[in-house]
């Protein structure tokens, strides 16, 4: 069983989008990730993402910080977490 908190924010998937722009490569590939294949613990997304530990930790703190992801309880282990990416969505004028 997966439990996130709801968010009761009138913000829009493009705000988000922004936020995310402004945010380094590493929270980027994490985004990506669990865009992919989330719900996922802190672990998953280091192996998926090949990523080192502690910036494994500090990309999902800058995430989770800026309203990017959801975290959650992991029912099996109460000592970890889950996290699913919250939807971004690119606006029109903005290219690549």
């Amino acid at each position: 069983m997966v439990v996130f908190a709801g968010r009761t924010s009138d913000e829009t998937p493009e705000e988000r989008f922004e936020r995310l722009l402004a945010l380094p490569p590493s929270a980027k590939l994490v985004y990506r990730v669990l865009q992919e294949e989330a719900p996922l613990t802190q672990r998953q997304v280091r192996e998926n993402a090949l990523l080192p530990a502690r910036t494994t930790r500090d990309a999902l703190t800058k995430l989770k910080d800026r309203g990017l992801v959801e975290e959650g309880l992991y029912a099996p282990d109460a000592r970890k977490r889950l996290y699913a990416p919250l939807p971004v969505d690119r606006p029109e004028d903005v290219s690549l």
